[in-house]
């Protein structure tokens, strides 16, 4: 039995979607619907259980849970924007470490979501080496709490044999429509273009970055998916620990926006806006991946480039009537 956290988020649903094509359907979501319109992404998904992420460790389904044989932890608050840090470190820090201890009891495949946004402004580099994750400093409350998850894993003598930390990059594609702000730029930017014809992007407050010319490094949540599947392997995946998930070559906002142009057939026209105060001292303007490390447990893996993701994704789910997964 699969239990998957998050499982009605974004890379969650696509997560348990995918493992239902390769015939498992004998999965767990756990997760807090609430009023969102997160529980779309569960329509046409084949599970066992639906469990309030709040009652999962309330000793009524400790029986179930007791059969699970594999965690996917995706569920966490993964607003970039939230500042309250309390909430933060009981939701991201805490429930990760009851899973954690778990899965070590248990002795079972534990793949978690960390993220890019532990790097800050990447003074440090983009290195996911384990001897340099204790000196990042991340920028936003959201990304400390993930990096001190991250430093706990790796100090803690007991763990599972098959474990994998993924430090997400931008991740777009389908199933993110319940995410307001922390949609990805593509989403936004298909719904401007729907609406006005154009793209309005964020000046840029550095000299060495052009207006649209500040840098990400944007990977489609089906190669997520699809390396996350591969990683729960422990006959391929032989060498845990915490990895980049990235594509490792940065784009521009302006490539991202272009590409969402040609995928609706509209010319592109791009306005430069103000950024908000309350963003500019948590700012990234450049991240990319180093992949060397997860292509050695992963070689020969392909990503896809952001051109082709975005046509997919455009194309194949926003301009359809049901664009989820």
């Amino acid at each position: 039995m699969i239990l998957i956290t998050g499982g009605a988020g974004f890379i969650g649903s696509v997560l348990a979607k995918q493992l239902n094509v390769l015939g498992h359907n004998d999965l767990v979501i756990v997760d807090k619907l609430e009023s969102s319109i997160k529980w779309k992404n569960l329509r046409g998904i084949k599970y066992l259980e639906y469990i309030h992420a709040d009652e999962l460790f309330s000793g009524d389904y400790d029986d179930l849970i007791a059969e699970t044989d594999m965690i996917f932890h995706m569920g966490a608050c993964s607003s970039t924007t939230e500042m309250n840090m309390d909430f933060l470190m009981k939701n991201n820090v805490a429930y990760t470490q009851a899973l954690f201890r778990f899965a070590a009891t248990k002795n079972i495949p534990f793949i978690y979501a960390s993220s890019a946004a532990t790097y800050g402004a990447g003074e440090n580099g983009y290195s996911d080496s384990h001897n340099e994750i204790p000196s990042l400093m991340p920028l936003n409350p959201y990304g400390y709490s993930k990096q001190i998850v991250d430093e706990w894993i790796l100090k803690e003598e007991s763990k599972p044999e098959h474990w994998f930390g993924l430090k997400f990059f931008n991740v777009y594609g389908p199933n993110e429509y319940h995410k307001e702000d922390m949609r990805s730029l593509v989403h936004k930017s298909f719904e401007q273009i729907k609406a006005a014809g154009k793209v309005k992007l964020f000046k840029s407050y550095k000299p060495d970055y052009k207006d649209g010319e500040q840098l990400r490094d944007f990977i489609y949540v089906k190669d997520v998916v699809r390396a996350m599947i591969e990683l729960s392997d422990p006959e391929t995946a032989t060498h845990s620990g915490i990895y980049n998930l990235g594509t490792g070559k940065a784009r521009t906002f302006l490539d991202l926006s272009k590409a969402t142009f040609n995928a609706m057939g509209v010319t592109p026209q791009v306005e430069f806006i103000e950024m908000p105060d309350a963003l500019k001292d948590q700012y990234q303007y450049y991240t990319e991946a180093h992949v060397r490390k997860i292509l050695t447990v992963l070689p020969g893996f392909e990503f896809t480039n952001l051109e082709t993701g975005i046509q997919d994704y455009v194309q194949n789910y926003l301009m359809k009537e049901n664009p989820h997964c």
